[in-house]
């Protein structure tokens, strides 16, 4: 691992190794540059000097790294990575019925079309018709098939052609056509899509917030108009909390009232230790708290895209997923749960009305009602009067704004990178380790075993002298019918 006051860089997690001819730190294939004398203790590696400019410069990503890890279409290492897992394509309520009306799907730069049968199937297809390229949203979703519009030929829920009005049906035509499909199935409020190689499917997924009953979990999803990086990276960043976020935290109906909030407020300079998992990363950040004692936040990022957000008080867990609709736009999925108790109709009026990691839309769509059309409906006077920090309203779409305001795609060449960003650091090499050894080897990545779901984020309240990688354990750790480790 990486550690040390701000702004060194630093490593944490195992003992690391001093490479005198280049004077780095290695953390398995990770090499990490780093200046001075280093100092080990249980934190990790600390380096007595600051972080030079040379430091910077090698922990910023090249251009050729930061593509690697913003591309996801079809043929690109990235691409084949987020193809390994199971990825919420859709909500349930989306397809609400047999034989409702199709609705358009873009993940991962693919353009493809989601419907119910007759039979409740669900079917993810290529959005086009074999025949002369029309999109098949336009078609009938009737009698056990979608039948396009233009000249009747009909499609089951697997892509497979099953008639062709045009052809007498002995002649066997139809069964040469099939539409590229994805097997599409519900778990939880969500319906799951694997867009991989057919005769590797994974396990289906088991987060918790899709395993436990229905009355204690909430999902929603909004369109994100930047890369899925730079919004993912977002959630394993928990310094910008004390300032971008802190308005909120005594107004907001899903997270006011929460001790841990008067660490958050009072300590703005949290130190924090990174640890591997089999599926990620847990990121820890420490804030100062009584008698000595430490205040931790522990996030778990399990890959490619999964993050959980530290539990306050007995407020509903939630966390998000960011799951690539092309290049320069993402989908962030949001989900609230309780592991021991239904959610509250207060607590899910307020998730509906947009209040925690939700949002208010554009009506009937997912886009947010504020938007970069109309600068996030700023309120410059709720800014100068203390209200929000930002003068944007909303965790999520306080967020999405500086986000998006990167651009479509951020230029991390440009990155000045400091203490605070271990966690950013230490996932963006995960994720090309991982890419690397699956297209050069054939590796399952991380994350994939449904053994790598059942994690937890935690929030507590510990001594000095421990680690929270040992004194946390259990906490981070998803356990049936046991609350949350929460402050």
């Amino acid at each position: 691992m990486i550690a040390g006051p701000t702004p060194a860089i630093y490593v944490l997690r195992e003992e690391p190794r001093v490479i005198p001819q280049i004077g780095c730190c290695r953390l398995g294939r990770l090499e990490l540059p780093i200046s001075g004398k280093p100092e080990i203790g249980w934190r990790g590696l600390r380096p007595r000097t600051r972080m030079t400019d040379w430091d910077r410069n090698t922990l910023m990503l090249r251009k050729e790294q930061n593509d690697l890890l913003t591309q996801t279409g079809p043929g690109t290492p990235m691409g084949q990575l987020f193809r390994s897992y199971w990825l919420p394509a859709l909500l349930v309520e989306e397809l609400p019925e047999n034989d409702c009306p199709p609705v358009r799907v873009k993940i991962l730069s693919e353009r493809l079309l989601a419907f119910r049968d007759s039979n409740g199937k669900h079917g993810l297809i290529d959005e086009f018709c074999a025949h002369r390229g029309v999109s098949l949203w336009f078609g009938r979703n009737e009698e056990g098939g979608l039948r396009c519009a233009y000249h009747g030929w009909k499609y089951d829920v697997t892509g497979q052609c099953v008639d062709v009005p045009s052809e007498p049906r002995a002649s066997g035509y139809c069964q040469k056509i099939k539409l590229k499909s994805y097997p599409l199935v519900k778990r939880g409020p969500v319906l799951w899509a694997y867009m991989g190689p057919p005769q590797q499917p994974p396990p289906l997924p088991e987060w918790e917030f899709a395993t436990v009953p229905p009355e204690q979990t909430f999902l929603s999803k909004r369109l994100q108009e930047c890369n899925w990086l730079q919004a993912m990276e977002g959630g394993i960043d928990s310094s910008h909390v004390s300032f971008l976020h802190r308005g909120d935290l005594s107004s907001d109906p899903l997270f006011k009232g929460a001790k841990g909030n008067e660490y958050n407020l009072s300590d703005m300079q949290p130190y924090f230790e990174v640890v591997e998992q089999p599926g990620g990363l847990y990121i820890g950040a420490r804030r100062n708290a009584e008698n000595g004692n430490y205040y931790w936040r522990i996030t778990p990022w399990v890959m490619p895209c999964f993050t959980m957000i530290p539990p306050r008080g007995d407020h509903p867990v939630h966390g998000h997923f960011w799951i690539p609709i092309d290049d320069e736009n993402c989908w962030a999925w949001s989900y609230d749960f309780h592991p021991v108790r239904a959610l509250t109709r207060r607590e899910v009026d307020a998730m509906r009305d947009g209040a925690g990691v939700h949002c208010k839309y554009v009506p009937g769509s997912y886009r947010p009602l504020a938007n970069k059309d109309n600068d996030y409906l700023i309120d410059r006077a709720a800014q100068k009067a203390g209200k929000t920090f930002s003068g944007v309203a909303g965790f999520a779409i306080q967020d999405a704004s500086l986000q998006e305001s990167m651009g479509p795609v951020c230029d991390r060449s440009k990155e000045n990178l400091v203490s605070t960003d271990n966690g950013i650091i230490m996932a963006r090499h995960r994720l090309m380790r991982a890419a690397k050894a699956l297209v050069e080897k054939g590796v399952t990545p991380p994350g994939v075993d449904p053994a790598h779901h059942r994690v937890r984020s935690a929030s507590v309240v510990l001594p000095a002298d421990q680690a929270f990688k040992d004194a946390a354990k259990e906490a981070l750790t998803s356990r049936p019918g046991v609350a949350q480790t929460t402050v």
